[in-house]
């Protein structure tokens, strides 16, 4: 069984995002640590990026601040393998191919394997073409994540069928970013993911308060929260730790009963 599908086996799964480096990874690991006891059941740590093509601007400032502040995909490596005696949830990286390609994709994941990471989620990377990233992941007993959105239509149930880990829902449109509300119809996505996959899935992209995690969680089977997140640490700075945990608890407790 994949070690992701442990953060789905006591309930809805509350996931959580939140960008390496930002401010510094000292900051991320208290951060981390502090979200984890506050109820977070999957951690998907973002490996800051000069391009991140899905992220909105709450995200790509993250990046930013990280690539300003001098954070490398080993200082990464490194910090998530020290973060790993302490976080015993699963742990994804989401990140871009060119990350995955600068380093070589054999090196990459042999070293996230190293590291204690789950899985990888790549979102530039095509349905057509995760091949080649999928079967060196398998190599290094990580899950490439795959995402639907809105516009896969008739490609939902292809994906869901090969999907690993678990399925990662775009609720909308357009880039990553807190929205007031999530107006797209998600149900009858979901109901074609559930004929063709036992595979858990989650629903992300702009969920930002308790009843938006509850109404998402409530269709699949957890919701994933980022730019909420990562604006509480733009705020926040090196004191994003306890601001970030009292959030989380908030969202977490919405789902908890569902």
């Amino acid at each position: 069984m994949s070690n992701i599908a442990k953060a789905f086996d006591h309930g809805k799964a509350f996931i959580a995002f939140i960008t390496c480096g930002d401010p510094d990874l000292e900051t991320t690991r208290e951060t981390v640590i502090r979200m984890v006891e506050a109820g977070a059941d999957l951690i998907e740590l973002g490996i800051p990026f000069s391009d991140p093509t899905a992220e909105g601007p709450v995200i790509m400032d993250a990046d930013k601040r990280a690539l300003d502040g001098g954070v490398t995909t080993d200082d990464i490596f490194a910090f998530t393998k020290e973060l790993r005696k302490t976080v015993k949830v699963p742990m994804v990286y989401m990140t871009y191919a060119n990350v995955v390609y600068h380093y070589g994709a054999e090196e990459f994941c042999s070293k996230a394997q190293d590291a204690g990471i789950d899985g990888l989620i790549l979102p530039d990377v095509p349905f057509e073409e995760k091949a080649d990233f999928e079967e060196v992941c398998q190599k290094h007993g990580m899950d490439l994540v795959s995402m639907i959105a809105p516009t896969s239509e008739n490609r939902i149930a292809e994906i869901a069928k090969e999907a690993k880990g678990f399925l990662y829902v775009v609720s909308s449109l357009g880039v990553t970013g807190t929205r007031s509300a999530i107006t797209t119809d998600l149900r009858p996505m979901i109901e074609l993911i559930r004929e063709n996959t036992d595979i858990p899935c989650a629903i992300g992209f702009g969920i930002s308060n308790p009843e938006q995690c509850r109404q998402m969680a409530s269709l699949a089977d957890g919701a994933i929260v980022g730019s909420a997140i990562v604006k509480i640490v733009a705020k926040n700075g090196k004191d994003s730790a306890e601001p970030v945990a009292a959030f989380v608890k908030e969202m977490k407790d919405a789902i908890r009963d569902l």
